[in-house]
C-alpha cells in the first residue's frame, strides 16, 4: 500500500501570502512610503486604523517597493480562521520558510506554552543570524490573531529580534503588544488613524483618477473632504454615483448621507462584530460633537463608558481623540459614522433622543461649556434652560461660537418672549447682524430703543457696539468709526465683544485707508496671553495681516495671516468665524504672491465668505476668486462668476462691492480685447457712480473705479488723450490714502498712457516709481494682471529703468514668469504698427482646440465637445501656449489672430 507524505504547507490558503493587487487608479501614499523607508532599519512597524483607511493597500505599495530593491519580502493576510494559536502558528512558520527561515514541521504541533515559545524564537533568531539578507514579514489584517499564546510569541519575536528581520503590521485594533522597550530605543514606527486619512491633495488625486472625463471644481474637492475628513473607503461611493450619474454633484452632501453602500459597508464591517451593549453606547453618543469618559456616562446611563470608550479607541471605531488643554481625554466620531449611529438611533423615536439632548444639556451646564449647554437645550426642546444659559452668556462669555446656537433659538422664540429677556434681546440683534441680516437687527434695535430696558446700562452699552456691526454690514465704515472710536476708551468686559470693538474700528480703518490708525490701534491694545485662543482675539489678530496687505505688504501679511488660520483651524474648526475671515485675507496675499493654488484651497468650500460675509471679506474673495479662475479656467467663467456676484451684491444694496465687480469684468473684457462688451459695463459702472447721494460713503471708491475703467477703455482704444484726462482722478484716490497695490497699479497705468502718447520721459518715470514700489512691497499679481501692455514694457525698457540691482532682480523675475517680448499686445501694436512675429506652426487637433479656446470654452467645455480627455485638453494647450511663446490663454488667442490661425 503506497501512502502519499502530504506538506503542511500545502493545506495552507495560497492567497493569503499574496497581497491584493494593485489597481491602475491607486492613490500613492507618497509621505506615508516616506514613514516607511525611514522605518526600514526598525525592528518593528505597526501601522493601526479603522475600516476602509488603506492599510491594506500602503502595506502592498510598501511590499512593492521593498521587492523593487531587491529585498526578500513575505506577506501574511490574517482571517478570521486565524483567531486560535494553531493556524496562527501554521501560517507564520509559512511565511519564515519564505524569507529562507527554515522551521521543521514539527513546531506546527506547539502547543503555545512559554518553554515551547522561547526555544522556537531562539530557533527562528539563531536562523535568522545565518541569512546574509535584510528580511521582511509584512503581516496585514493582523486584527483576527486572538489567541493570548500568539500574542506572547510575536511579543518574544519583537523583543529578540535580529537586525535584519523587520516586522510590520498593520491592523484594526491596537495589538496586545508591549511596546515601551521598542520606543525608547528608536526600533518601533507607528502610523496610527491620524496619519491614514487622505489629505486634501490626495483626495483631489483619487477623484482625478476615478471620474475619467468628469472634473470636480476645488469648492466640491473640498466639500467632499470635509465632508469625508479624508476616509479613503467613503470616497469610492461618491466617485461610483458621479460615474453613473454626473447631475449628482450638486448633490455632494447627500451622496453620502444615503448612500446605502456606505451604510452597508458600515454596517457589515464596522458594526457587525460589536457587543449590544457597545452599539447601543456609541448611538446614544452619537448625539454629541465631543464626548469624554464622564459625558458619555452621564448621557447613556451607562456606568462602563470609560471601558466603551478606551475599546471603541483600541478597535479604531472611526474615533479620535481630540486636542485640548484638559486633562480628561475628549473624543469625536468620523463626521460620517456619527452621522450614520444618529440615524439608527432615530429609530428609537424623537422622545428618547430629546431626552438624550436634555441630559447633555444639564451636564454641559453643570461644567460651564455654555455654547454645548445652549445647543443641546434647543435641541432638547428645553427652551427656558436655553434662555437662561444664553442671558447669561451675554453679559459674561459672549463669543462667535455662540452664533449657531442662538440662530437656532431665534427661529423657536417668539418675539415678545425676546422682549422680556433684554440681555437676550440685543445678543439676538448682534447674531443678525453678524450673520448678513443687518436690516433686521436695525429694526430690532429700534425697537429696543424705545423701550425701558434701553435705560438699562449693561444694555446701552452694548446697543453701540450692535449700531457699528450693523453699519460694518451695510459698508458703512465712516459710521463705524464714529460709534467705536469714542467706545473703545472704555472697553466692555466681555472679552469676546471687546475684540469684536476692536476688529471693526480696525476693519474700518483699513476701509477708509487709515492704515495708521489701524496700525496704532494694535499698539495700544495689544491682545493679552490669555486671550490669544479666543476667536475674536483671532480676528482682530488677523487685521494685522490685512493692514500689511494694505501697505502693500504681502509677505507679512501671508506669515500672520498662515499663523491666525492656522489657530484658529484648530481651536474652532475650518468652518469657524475666525478662520474664514482670515481666510479672505490670506487668500489675497497667496494671490498677490502668484500662489495660486494655495489662494485657491484657502477659498475652496467657504461660499460664506463670498455670499454672508463683511463687505469688505466678500469683495476681496470675490475679486481673488474670479482672477484665479482667469488664470486656471477661462475668461468666460470669471466673467460669469463676477456675473452672479455682482447681482447678489445688487440685491444686497452693496453699491461699492458691485463696482468692485463691475470694474473687474471691464479689465477681464478688455484684456480679451472685447472692448465693444467692456464700454457697456463700463456704462453700468458710470450710472452707479451717478446714483450715488452726494456724500454717500461708497462714493469715493465707486468714482475711482469709473476713473479706473476710463483709463482701460481709453488704452485699449489707443485713445492716449482720454486715457491721460483720466489720470488723475485715479491718482487722487491712491495718493490720500495707504493703498500700496493701488498706488503700484495707477503708475503701471500711467505708463501705458504716456507710452501710448510717445512721452518717453514720463514713460520711464511712471514705470521706475512702479517697479521700485513693488520691489520693495514684493508685489507680484498686481504687475501681471495688467496684461502684456505692462510686461511689453518691461521687456523693452528694463535696462532703462532697473539699474538698482533690487529693481533688476525684480523685473527679471517678472519677466521670467511670462514672455510679453514675443507677444505684441494692442498697445504695443499701436506704437510700433507692425506685427513682425514669426507664424507658429500647429497640429490640426492644436488648431481645433485654440479655436474652441476663443471661444471662452474651459479646458472641461473643450474635452466634452470633442470627447477627448481632460489631460488630454491640458497637454495640447500647453502645447499651443508654447509653440506661441505664451503663458496665458488670452495671449494665445490675440497672437493667433494676428498671425491668421484664427479668423
Amino acid at each position: 500500500m503506497h501512502t502519499n507524505v502530504i506538506n503542511a504547507g500545502d493545506l495552507l490558503v495560497a492567497t493569503k501570502f499574496s497581497p491584493p493587487r494593485l489597481n491602475a487608479r491607486h492613490i500613492v501614499r507618497s509621505q506615508l512610503l516616506g514613514r516607511l523607508r525611514e522605518s526600514q532599519p526598525c525592528s518593528a512597524t505597526l501601522i493601526t486604523g479603522g475600516a476602509g483607511f488603506g492599510k491594506t493597500i500602503l502595506l502592498a505599495q510598501w511590499r512593492l517597493e521593498l521587492m523593487k530593491a531587491g529585498l526578500d519580502v513575505a506577506w501574511i493576510s490574517f482571517s478570521l480562521d486565524d483567531r486560535q494559536f494553531g493556524s496562527f502558528l501554521s501560517y507564520l512558520l509559512e511565511a519564515l520558510q519564505r524569507l529562507g527561515i527554515a522551521i521543521e514541521q514539527d513546531w506546527l504541533h506547539s502547543d503555545g506554552s512559554e518553554q515551547s515559545i522561547n526555544t522556537l524564537i531562539a530557533i527562528v533568531t539563531h536562523a535568522a543570524h545565518g541569512i546574509d539578507k535584510e528580511l521582511h514579514l509584512l503581516m496585514d489584517d493582523f486584527h483576527h490573531v486572538e489567541s493570548p499564546a500568539a500574542h506572547r510569541l510575536m511579543q518574544k519575536l519583537l523583543d529578540h529580534c535580529p537586525a535584519n528581520l523587520h516586522i510590520t503590521i498593520a491592523s484594526r485594533s491596537t495589538p496586545a503588544l508591549s511596546l515601551g522597550r521598542l520606543r525608547m530605543q528608536g526600533h518601533v514606527v507607528e502610523i496610527d488613524t491620524v496619519e491614514l486619512p487622505f489629505d486634501t491633495d490626495e483626495t483631489r488625486d483619487f477623484f482625478k483618477q476615478n471620474l475619467s472625463t468628469l472634473v470636480l471644481s476645488a469648492d466640491e474637492e473640498r466639500l467632499i473632504h470635509d465632508l469625508t475628513s479624508g476616509w479613503p473607503a467613503s470616497l469610492q461611493p461618491i466617485a461610483t454615483m458621479l460615474r453613473v450619474r454626473p447631475s449628482k454633484r450638486a448633490h455632494l452632501r447627500s451622496i453620502l448621507r444615503n448612500s446605502a453602500d456606505l451604510q452597508a459597508y458600515l454596517a457589515e464591517d464596522v458594526l457587525v462584530c460589536l457587543s449590544p451593549e457597545l452599539l447601543e453606547f456609541m448611538e446614544k453618543v452619537s448625539i454629541l460633537r465631543r464626548f469624554n469618559a464622564d459625558l458619555g456616562a452621564f448621557v447613556s446611563a451607562n456606568r462602563h463608558a470609560p471601558e466603551m470608550i478606551k475599546r471603541a479607541e483600541d478597535e479604531n471605531l472611526l474615533i479620535y481623540r481630540i486636542e485640548s488643554d484638559d486633562s480628561t481625554p475628549w473624543y469625536r466620531f468620523h463626521p460620517l459614522f456619527g452621522e450614520f449611529l444618529t440615524q439608527r438611533l432615530a429609530a428609537r423615536g424623537e422622545g428618547a433622543i430629546q431626552a438624550l439632548h436634555r441630559r447633555a444639556s444639564q451636564w454641559f451646564a453643570e461644567q460651564e461649556y455654555l455654547v454645548e449647554a445652549v445647543r443641546h437645550a434647543n435641541l432638547g426642546g428645553d427652551r427656558d434652560y436655553a434662555i437662561k444659559a444664553m442671558e447669561e452668556a451675554a453679559s459674561s462669555t459672549w463669543s462667535m461660537a455662540y452664533i449657531s446656537p442662538m440662530l437656532s433659538l431665534l427661529e423657536r422664540l417668539p418675539q415678545d418672549t425676546l422682549f422680556s429677556h433684554p440681555q437676550l434681546f440685543i445678543t439676538g440683534c448682534l447674531t443678525y447682524a453678524f450673520t448678513a441680516r443687518p436690516e433686521k437687527a436695525q429694526r430690532w434695535l429700534e425697537q429696543m430703543r424705545r423701550s425701558e430696558a434701553a435705560r438699562n446700562p449693561a444694555i446701552s452699552s452694548k446697543l453701540v457696539l450692535a449700531d457699528a456691526a450693523i453699519a460694518l454690514q451695510l459698508d458703512q465704515p465712516r459710521r463705524v468709526i464714529s460709534l467705536l472710536e469714542a467706545a473703545h476708551q472704555a472697553p466692555l468686559e466681555n472679552r469676546s465683544l471687546r475684540y469684536i470693538s476692536f476688529s471693526g474700528l480696525a476693519t474700518a480703518y483699513l476701509s477708509v485707508g487709515r492704515a495708521a490708525d489701524a496700525r496704532k490701534l494694535h499698539e495700544q491694545y495689544p491682545i493679552d496671553l490669555q486671550d490669544r485662543a479666543n476667536d475674536m482675539a483671532m480676528v482682530f489678530e488677523s487685521t494685522q495681516a490685512l493692514a500689511r496687505l494694505k501697505e502693500g505688504n504681502a509677505r507679512q501679511a501671508l506669515s500672520i495671516g498662515e499663523s491666525v488660520i492656522a489657530r484658529a483651524e484648530e481651536a474652532y474648526g475650518r468652518g469657524s468665524v475666525s478662520a474664514n475671515l482670515c481666510a479672505a485675507t490670506l487668500c489675497d496675499a497667496y494671490y498677490e504672491l502668484d500662489r495660486l493654488d494655495d489662494a485657491l484651497r484657502v477659498l475652496a468650500n467657504r461660499s460664506g465668505i463670498l455670499r454672508s460675509s463683511m463687505p469688505d471679506v466678500m469683495g476681496r474673495a470675490s475679486i481673488c476668486r474670479a482672477r484665479i479662475t482667469l488664470q486656471q479656467d477661462s475668461p468666460q467663467a470669471a466673467l460669469s462668476f463676477l456675473d452672479t456676484q455682482g447681482a447678489h451684491f445688487q440685491v444686497l444694496g452693496l453699491d461699492r462691492l458691485l463696482a468692485l465687480i463691475l470694474a473687474e469684468q471691464v479689465r477681464v473684457l478688455v484684456l480679451q480685447g472685447e472692448s465693444r462688451r467692456a464700454a457697456e459695463v463700463a456704462g453700468r459702472l458710470a450710472s452707479l457712480a451717478a446714483a450715488q447721494r452726494p456724500h454717500a460713503e461708497a462714493r469715493g471708491e465707486i468714482d475711482y473705479l469709473v476713473a479706473l475703467s476710463r483709463v482701460r477703455l481709453a488704452l485699449a482704444g489707443h485713445d492716449g488723450q482720454s486715457a491721460l484726462e483720466a489720470l488723475p482722478a485715479v491718482h487722487a484716490y491712491v495718493e490720500q490714502a495707504t493703498r500700496g497695490r493701488s498706488w503700484v497699479r495707477a503708475h503701471l497705468l500711467s505708463a501705458q498712457v504716456h507710452a501710448l502718447l510717445g512721452q518717453t520721459d514720463a514713460l520711464l518715470v511712471s514705470l521706475q516709481q512702479a517697479l521700485e514700489a513693488g520691489a520693495r512691497m514684493g508685489l507680484v499679481r498686481t504687475v501681471l494682471d495688467e496684461g502684456q501692455g505692462v510686461l511689453g514694457l518691461l521687456a523693452r525698457h528694463q535696462d532703462a529703468i532697473a539699474w538698482e540691482p533690487a529693481v533688476a532682480e525684480y523685473v527679471q523675475a517678472l519677466l521670467s514668469r511670462e514672455t510679453p517680448a514675443q507677444v505684441p499686445s494692442p498697445l504695443a501694436c499701436a506704437a510700433r504698427n507692425t506685427v513682425d512675429s514669426p507664424r507658429a506652426s500647429l497640429t490640426p487637433r492644436e488648431l481645433e482646440i485654440l479655436g474652441l479656446v476663443a471661444q471662452a470654452m474651459s479646458n472641461k467645455r473643450i474635452a466634452l465637445t470633442l470627447n477627448i480627455t481632460f489631460g488630454t485638453v491640458k497637454w495640447n494647450v500647453k502645447n499651443i501656449l508654447a509653440k506661441l511663446g505664451v503663458s496665458s490663454r488670452y495671449a494665445a488667442i490675440t497672437l493667433a489672430r494676428q498671425q491668421g490661425l484664427l479668423k
